[in-house]
């Protein structure tokens, strides 16, 4: 699972990061707000830890701007404000909770635990199958977020699973680039045309044996993709 740090103390970013892969998760750091919000449509992770007090946007304005094209992404608050009104309004923008620096390691992730849970329990059945998918010889394990190949495994972002998804449903028909977008996005985004495709390369790479000459995630030039 991969989770953004947006923080901009360099020794406690480090060590976030550092925690976090230690427990088995791929962290990506950001180091202000501007960052943070490129790493997100970079790298779409599936939990966000958020510094507030941070260069070019804080951490409020980072949140907004997340729940304006993503409610779903668990978003957790770590900051050093630590009055009431703070967390209130940390949980009232869409953050998922908020944790007060200085803060134990062990807190940390323990709440990465407990915020992942409860939105994987609350997402719609629609939106996450139980059930493996079978693309060729690959299968994916949308709840898991992951995909497997024989003895290879793989990671995979929820937008990974999202795209993977409306390929299985719609196999053997074209699913044009606005198809993808509104259901793997959200009608509130307006991607810029490069979006789509810079994101299908990174994700052939990942479940493609061969990237040049894909057999999952096919172009159909000038329409969208397709499964076969």
């Amino acid at each position: 699972m991969k989770i953004l740090i947006a923080e901009d103390d360099q020794h406690i970013g480090d060590g976030l990061c550092a925690v976090v892969e230690a427990e088995g998760y791929t962290p990506v750091l950001a180091r202000d707000g501007e960052q943070a919000l490129q790493l997100f449509h970079a790298h779409a992770p599936q939990l966000i830890l958020l510094d507030i007090m941070m260069p070019k946007r804080d951490g409020y304005a980072v949140c907004r701007e997340i729940r304006r094209v993503d409610t779903q992404v668990p978003v957790i608050f770590i900051s050093a404000k630590s009055e009431e009104i703070d967390r209130v309004v940390g949980l009232e923008l869409g953050a998922d909770d908020y944790i007060v620096k200085p803060f134990g390691v062990r807190e940390v992730i323990a709440r990465i635990r407990a915020v992942t849970r409860r939105t994987l329990a609350q997402r719609p059945a629609q939106e996450l199958s139980p059930e493996s998918l079978r693309l060729g010889d690959l299968e994916v394990f949308p709840t898991q977020l992951r995909a497997r190949r024989g003895e290879q495994q793989m990671d995979l972002s929820l937008r990974d699973v999202k795209i993977l998804q409306c390929l299985f449903e719609q196999r053997g028909q074209v699913v044009d680039r606005d198809t993808l977008f509104n259901t793997c996005w959200g009608r509130e985004y307006f991607p810029n045309s490069r979006t789509l495709d810079q994101h299908i390369s990174k994700l052939r790479k990942l479940v493609e044996r061969d990237a040049k000459h894909p057999e999952i995630i096919c172009t159909v030039h000038g329409v969208g993709y397709r499964f076969d």
